[in-house]
């Protein structure tokens, strides 16, 4: 494993806009690229990962969104994830994407540790997750940290089968 001594995990500020954009970019087109069409995936990167709308994640904090959280290299935001609140004791990862090129170096498992350390200051005892049916890359990883499987869910608007994860923490 890597040497992770030079890694910064803290909460995104403005100036991280950009570096969360690409990292949220890069990531779903390496997630999702094999499973949709391209036409598909594109629109996805510009409604979700344009520079306005994370720049408004980044400074908008509320029960149901804490804003992004990172991981930094060299001044490089190489993870990012954010998510909220979705009862008294339950939190949601809406969102965690990281460099393809950072993969399986032990990043990702600090980001995710970082984050739930937050949801825990937070009461949460419950941490949920959605992922794509046939996400070879994200499964493996949450079944890995324990994520269970609870149920599967038809999206009315893509007809995409999403699996719900759930683990105690």
């Amino acid at each position: 494993m890597k040497d992770l001594a030079g890694l910064t995990l803290k909460k995104a500020g403005t100036e991280h806009v950009a570096g969360i954009a690409k990292v949220c970019s890069e990531g779903w087109r390496a997630t999702y690229g094999y499973l949709e069409d391209e036409a598909y995936v594109e629109q996805v990167i510009e409604e979700y990962f344009n520079q306005d709308r994370v720049l408004k994640e980044v400074t908008e904090f509320s029960e149901q969104w804490h804003g992004y959280f990172i991981a930094e290299e060299e001044g490089q935001v190489v993870g990012a994830i954010g998510g909220g609140t979705t009862g008294s004791q339950t939190g949601e990862i809406f969102v965690f994407y990281m460099d393809p090129d950072k993969r399986g170096l032990g990043i990702g498992s600090k980001l995710l540790s970082f984050y739930t350390d937050y949801q825990k200051s937070l009461g949460i005892k419950e941490q949920w997750l959605s992922a794509q049916k046939g996400n070879e890359k994200g499964i493996p990883f949450y079944e890995a940290r324990g994520f269970v499987k609870q149920s599967e869910k038809v999206s009315k608007r893509t007809h995409h089968i999403s699996f719900r994860y759930m683990r105690k923490i």
